[in-house]
């Protein structure tokens, strides 16, 4: 079958991500078919993703998928899709804390999760990997509110805020069992509080850890590199074989010179993020507390308090993050929350581009 040729969507800015929006009935059930569809609404294979809703950027070719869970921890099913920009790819292999900002209100607007009064609270199961996460946003008159005084870095203006908390996860924090591993012949921590990440010292692979995104992309001797320790850091969290997969992201760490804890350059998994995902933000607060990590040598960490401001390319982006510590002193994630923002762009019905039309890129 080649898919409606048109369907609901709407279309969300969530944290610095914008994605499109679709309840899981609106779509097919089988998954190559939807896969399929998906591309065609983002214009994907093409660069320029111009005949479809697609930004041309990782960061915005993305979806969500909603649905009522019958979790009885959650309240909604929410499955993140990564859609390939200039490859026929579909990815459900990682999270994305940036759209889950809007997962919440797109509930409230679809029907699925009662208004309430002042604020609405939506527990949400993350599909693609078990974890749940509770996201609270202001709501008036039985409809979501959008406007308001927060501000992120990334994103122009102000906003509602939508305070995103996640639990601690069931997996390790330190896939590895390590704080520290020899990966690719150079030192990295690898972690997991939310996102697989690897930590790597930007000094490590010859840059700064200040370079423009645009300028990290085109450096193809550092990319190679990159794709090394992908590849060698994948096999030791257990991910197996990530050549065509998007995590572990790999980060890059320098000390910071804004005020914050550290500066970050993060690679998803060869762009180099405009600014840096909230769940990458959390693996990455919670990897700089590891005693031993690389982060370590790096980071400057605030005395007090669980609140760490983590730099990136536009701005920066402040997270709580503390660890606790289990049997034999092993690290384990503790809490996480993070304030970030959602805006409705538009609600109504997208065309996708004709199954089997030519499309060349």
């Amino acid at each position: 079958m080649s898919g409606p040729e048109e369907l609901r969507c709407m279309l969300l800015r969530g944290g610095t991500s914008k994605g499109a929006y679709f309840l899981a009935g609106d779509l097919p059930a089988e998954r190559a078919e939807r896969d399929g569809l998906l591309l065609r609404v983002m214009g994907s294979p093409d660069p320029r993703q111009i005949d479809g809703l697609g930004g041309a950027h990782p960061l915005t070719s993305k979806v969500a998928v909603v649905s009522v869970s019958a979790d009885p921890d959650a309240d909604i099913d929410y499955l993140f899709l990564q859609v390939g920009v200039e490859r026929a790819e579909v990815s459900d292999r990682q999270n994305c804390g940036n759209l889950l900002a809007g997962v919440g209100p797109f509930a409230v607007e679809r029907g699925l999760v009662e208004p309430g009064r002042g604020h609405t609270s939506v527990r949400i199961r993350m599909v693609n990997s078990g974890d749940l996460a509770v996201v609270s946003f202001p709501t008036e008159d039985g409809r979501v509110v959008y406007t308001g005084s927060a501000e992120i870095s990334g994103v122009p203006g102000t906003a509602a805020p939508v305070v995103v908390e996640f639990p601690r996860g069931s997996g390790p924090l330190l896939p590895t069992g390590r704080a520290r591993d020899t990966v690719a012949g150079i030192d990295v921590t690898c972690v997991d509080n939310g996102m697989p990440t690897v930590l790597v010292a930007a000094s490590a692979l010859d840059v700064s850890g200040y370079e423009a995104p645009k300028d990290l992309e085109e450096d193809l001797a550092l990319a190679d590199r990159l794709r090394e320790i992908r590849l060698e850091a994948g096999k030791l969290m257990g991910l197996g074989d990530v050549e065509n997969a998007t995590v572990p992201k790999v980060t890059l760490l320098a000390p910071p010179r804004a005020g914050g804890a550290v500066a970050t350059r993060t690679f998803i998994p060869v762009r180099c993020h405009t600014s840096i995902g909230v769940l990458g933000a959390a693996s990455v607060a919670a990897g700089l507390r590891v005693a031993g990590g690389v982060g370590g040598t790096v980071a400057r960490l605030p005395e007090r308090g669980d609140r760490l401001r983590i730099e990136h390319p536009t701005g920066f982006l402040d997270i709580e993050s503390g660890l606790a510590y289990g049997p034999g002193g092993v690290p384990e994630a503790g809490r996480t929350a993070v304030v970030r923002t959602a805006r409705k762009i538009f609600d109504g019905t997208v065309f996708p581009r004709p199954a089997g039309a030519a499309h060349q890129p």
